[in-house]
């Protein structure tokens, strides 16, 4: 049925096109491999970053212009081309920072499904310097036949704007699970290796952590994650941290203290993260702010319990109690406490992590999210 469909894709925040790795560029990626393996045909209609830095009206003015040109250059090219026109646009992660410029007036032009993904609504930016973000967000959710909710937290806020409730459809983070399946089954070899190339003991608990170091919240959560592990600096553990970016001199001093337990591995492509997550015992993170934090479903499809902060979507992937434990925002003295927990109990954490992957591979899977949709998606274009 869908298999003539054609979608154009398009991502506010940054194009899946990006060479530097991110979470939204993940999720972008992961968006068009569902759509692709639900029968549509997807296209990159836009490359243009609709988030502007800092709180510059004009440059704001800049990028709106640019998407408005760019949405008339797409009609007039659908136009001249029908074979090439979408029957649907599909925009991911819709907000006032980020609002979409091209997507709602395309659709309208053409006469097609508006559909979103992960939107979010901030009232107090209806007015200030973000006032015409906010706007246009509310227009586009208002023309939206669909949006796809990846987040518990966003759908009171967006839900009085769609035409009709029943436009909010929940969908829940996704990843593929199969390679961190695959590298679980192999983590006796994984550890050993590393253990070997790093000179780590395998007999003590090794914790692990999975995060661009770049500033704002991503350092933050470094920062805190420092000042817990600190807390239990008596304990037998050494710490893994997969990541890089321009704030890694300011990660590498928070941990100056805890230097001999710290292995910085840089950053690292997935085949190889899945590894290193498979070789670990428990994924920590305090993420701050984060919306719900992809490297938490990978630890947990590797098989990894974890503890993390109770921020954002972060409950929704983690289930506390039972594939984790979430903690208080910014309390480290409960976070040293939970990791000591994990520490001190190897069944808790072998239990833990079972049902981590359990859950996740049935309830957080590519395929899962394939099934919920195609059937979405079949209602909007029918």
């Amino acid at each position: 049925m869908t298999a003539s469909r054609r979608v154009a894709f398009y991502a506010t925040l940054k194009p899946p096109t990006a060479p530097s790795p991110s979470g939204d560029r993940a999720i972008a990626r992961l968006l068009m491999a569902a759509l692709a393996a639900a029968g549509y045909r997807v296209e990159l209609a836009a490359r243009l970053r609709a988030g502007a830095p800092g709180d510059s009206a004009v440059r704001q003015s800049l990028i709106s212009g640019a998407g408005s040109r760019l949405a008339d250059h797409l009609i007039q090219r659908y136009r001249t081309a029908p074979e090439t026109a979408p029957d649907l646009w599909f925009t991911y992660h819709l907000y006032d920072k980020a609002p979409d410029w091209i997507g709602p007036t395309v659709a309208t032009a053409l006469d097609i499904p508006y559909v979103a993904a992960e939107a979010s609504v901030a009232p107090s930016r209806a007015a200030g310097p973000w006032a015409s973000g906010y706007a246009a967000t509310l227009a586009a959710l208002k023309r939206a036949d669909l949006v796809f909710g990846l987040n518990s937290v966003d759908r009171a806020g967006v839900m009085p704007h769609l035409a009709v409730p029943e436009r909010w459809c929940p969908l829940k983070p996704f990843i593929d699970t199969a390679p961190l399946m695959a590298a679980s089954r192999a983590r006796a070899s994984h550890r050993a290796r590393l253990a070997h190339d790093r000179g780590l003991d395998p007999t003590i608990p090794w914790l692990i952590a999975v995060g661009m170091m770049r500033s704002g919240d991503k350092l933050a959560s470094y920062r805190q994650l420092a000042d817990a592990l600190g807390r239990i600096a008596g304990r037998p553990w050494r710490l893994l941290l997969v990541g890089d970016g321009e704030a890694r001199d300011r990660v590498t001093a928070a941990f100056a203290g805890l230097a001999d337990r710290v292995v910085l591995l840089g950053r690292r492509d997935p085949g190889e993260v899945a590894g290193l997550l498979a070789a670990a015992d428990l994924c920590v993170w305090p993420a701050v702010r984060e919306a719900y934090g992809m490297a938490l479903l990978e630890a947990q499809a590797a098989g990894l319990p974890v503890v993390a902060g109770r921020w954002g979507g972060v409950p929704d992937i983690v289930a506390d109690g039972a594939t984790g434990t979430l903690v208080p925002r910014d309390d480290m003295a409960a976070f040293a406490a939970a990791v000591t927990r994990y520490l001190d109990d190897p069944t808790l954490r072998r239990r833990a992590g079972e049902a981590a992957q359990r859950i996740v591979c049935a309830d957080h899977d590519l395929a899962t999210a394939v099934s919920t949709i195609a059937d979405a998606l079949g209602r909007v274009v029918q």
